[in-house]
């Protein structure tokens, strides 16, 4: 079964009890506590840089060819604009609790932040590869001093929450100048080939937007760069891809419409059947149909 990818941190669901989210103007901060002894999974694509906490339990991170898992105080850089698949699980010692922290920072509060604390940026060549640290004391009583912040939402000036997230960056780069420098440095270098990240995010839930900031180039260089190699605009290009995989995965698999909609990468599925409509002449279910029937 393929379940839809969510993408944080702008569909955060917010009905969860056990969800506590600051979210004012595009800064988000998201903690998560679940009582649960059985292990939950799901697909996320993350929008900016993610800075996970972890406070009790396991968080485990599926990228790629890696896996990372993040333990019982213990913190991860995760960079924007890619899929994780992650697994959540309570331990033995955790009471069958999980609780985790999400801060979700954006390139202007990062690019702002270095500015006020006159921070250079090393080449990418002089810079520690990401890996898991643990959470000091001081950590701990910044994160205790967020937790009254997520009561009263409505009446918190957005001021405040951009200067509680600068104490946080401050508070890193006090524990490690290496990590503010791996969080400065992540935007891919300029002209990574576009056809590898092409292949690699077809079928994800990625905007040209996405596309253009994993390739290095501003929106119109991605654009233009992408027609030079294909001959083709970019949206019609994926869109066209996408609705031939699906002819493919209609006639070969007995999936779900539901489950072949988000397997190449549509986050909705009425538009998933009316884009399918608009290049085949078919809706999905009679698009099959007609299959069965030939």
């Amino acid at each position: 079964m393929n379940e839809k990818i969510i993408r944080m941190p702008d569909s955060i669901d917010k009905s969860s009890a056990h969800n506590y989210i600051l979210k004012l103007d595009g800064l988000t901060v998201l903690e998560n506590f679940i009582l649960s002894p059985e292990k939950l999974k799901g697909r996320i694509f993350l929008e900016d840089h993610v800075l996970l906490f972890v406070l009790s339990g396991t968080y485990k991170i599926y990228y790629g060819n890696q896996t990372i898992s993040v333990k019982k105080n213990q913190m991860v850089l995760l960079k924007k604009s890619i899929a994780i698949e992650y697994e959540k699980m309570a331990t033995s010692e955790s009471n069958n609790v999980i609780e985790y922290w999400m801060f979700f920072i954006d390139d202007d509060l990062l690019m702002n932040f270095a500015k006020e604390s006159n921070i250079k940026m090393k080449s990418s060549n002089q810079i520690e590869p990401i890996k898991i640290q643990s959470i000091n004391d001081r950590l701990l009583s910044y994160l205790e001093s967020l937790r009254s912040y997520f009561n009263d939402e409505k009446s918190i000036n957005n001021n405040l929450i951009k200067l509680k997230l600068l104490e946080l960056l401050y508070d890193l780069e006090a524990k490690d100048e290496s990590l503010i420098q791996q969080m400065l440095n992540q935007r891919p270098s300029a002209n990574i080939n576009i056809t590898s990240i092409i292949e690699a995010n077809l079928f994800l839930p990625v905007t040209l937007s996405d596309l253009a900031y994993l390739s290095g180039r501003s929106l119109s260089s991605f654009k233009r760069d992408f027609y030079a190699i294909y001959n083709m605009a970019p949206s019609k290009w994926i869109r066209e891809q996408r609705i031939s995989k699906a002819k493919e995965l209609l006639n070969r698999t007995s999936n779900s419409i539901t489950d072949i909609c988000f397997a190449i990468g549509f986050e909705s599925l009425s538009h998933f059947s009316r884009v399918f409509k608009e290049i085949t002449g078919y809706t999905p279910i009679s698009y099959r149909q007609r299959e069965i029937i030939e």
